[in-house]
């Protein structure tokens, strides 16, 4: 195995330039995201949305003139053709490392509405960021695993509530919806343990997908098909900062949202679950396949 190409000294800059980027743009976003809280009027939570929205993209843009500047981060893009920043997207994407989200946001970043992820609840706790999730209106969500469920059923729908209630927030401007379908990071462990039928992904989670299409199923214009691909198999953020990564590639691919995806109850029916399910499950096919060219040709 060859030796990791960069260097822990710009893996130093890079990292306090953006914990540098982060102490200067949370503050500011708290500040006017109080505005947001004691004003609960709907226009003028819209309002200030947009403001929040025009920082993040901000922030982001920061990042990525460091990443430029320290010449860490070289992205492959194919499918970026007929993007709009004023539609609504749903974007599904594989899940490889923390990485991603940077990648995400700097090949979205202007081209659609912002990116807001669902977060694990735990997360907002981590410092500044966490304050600027939910200042955002990033969902976080309380996962429960089945033991739980099945000592405490009236928990069951509460993921649901949580999801309905973050579209809602969604509705005020144009928004992307993102949503690591997988539900984790891929690692070889998981993906045996998990006995996924696919070679380089793990079995996607329709849930999360079927829940949101089925709040905002009027409202969303496209499903965006993110396949990410790394020559390395799980990159760190050091990784990244120090400047070991290759081109990162990625591949996207605009799906129309058919209607019957909207309108059925993937809780209570047993039918349109299955359906929903296999075609996310061809969907996740056409991905592995994916990557595998793309592994081919790097």
């Amino acid at each position: 195995m060859q030796p990791k190409r960069g260097s822990t000294l710009k893996g130093i800059v890079t990292l306090l330039l953006m914990a540098a980027n982060v102490v200067f743009w949370v503050p500011i976003l708290m500040v006017v995201a109080v505005g947001k809280l004691v004003v609960p009027l709907r226009g003028w939570r819209a309002l200030v949305s947009r403001w929040l929205t025009w920082i993040a993209e901000a922030w982001i843009r920061c990042n990525g003139a460091i990443f430029r500047l320290m010449g860490v981060l070289r992205l492959q893009i194919e499918g970026l053709a007929g993007l709009a920043p004023r539609e609504w997207y749903l974007v599904v994407s594989n899940h490889r490392s923390w990485v991603d989200i940077l990648v995400l946001q700097e090949t979205f970043n202007g081209r659609i509405p912002f990116l807001k992820f669902f977060l694990k609840r735990q997360l907002i706790w981590v410092p500044f960021l966490g304050l600027a999730w939910w200042a955002l209106d990033f969902p976080f969500m309380k996962r429960h695993s089945p033991a739980h469920l099945a000592k405490h059923p009236e928990a069951r729908g509460q993921d649901l509530a949580a999801t309905r209630k973050a579209c809602e927030r969604f509705a005020l401007i144009p928004t992307s919806v993102m949503n690591f379908v997988e539900g984790t990071r891929y690692t070889p462990a998981k993906h045996d343990a998990m006995r996924s039928p696919y070679r380089n992904l793990l079995p996607p989670r329709a849930g999360g997908v079927a829940f949101v299409l089925s709040a905002m199923g009027q409202m969303l214009h496209s499903v965006l098909d993110v396949t990410i691909a790394y020559r390395e198999r799980s990159p760190s953020l050091w990784d990244l900062c120090c400047g070991r990564l290759d081109t990162v590639r990625l591949h996207v691919q605009k799906r129309p949202i058919e209607r019957w995806a909207t309108e059925g109850d993937y809780s209570d029916d047993p039918e349109f679950r299955a359906r929903f399910q296999h075609w996310l499950a061809g969907l996740w096919a056409d991905k592995d396949r994916r990557l595998e060219a793309m592994a081919v040709n790097s």
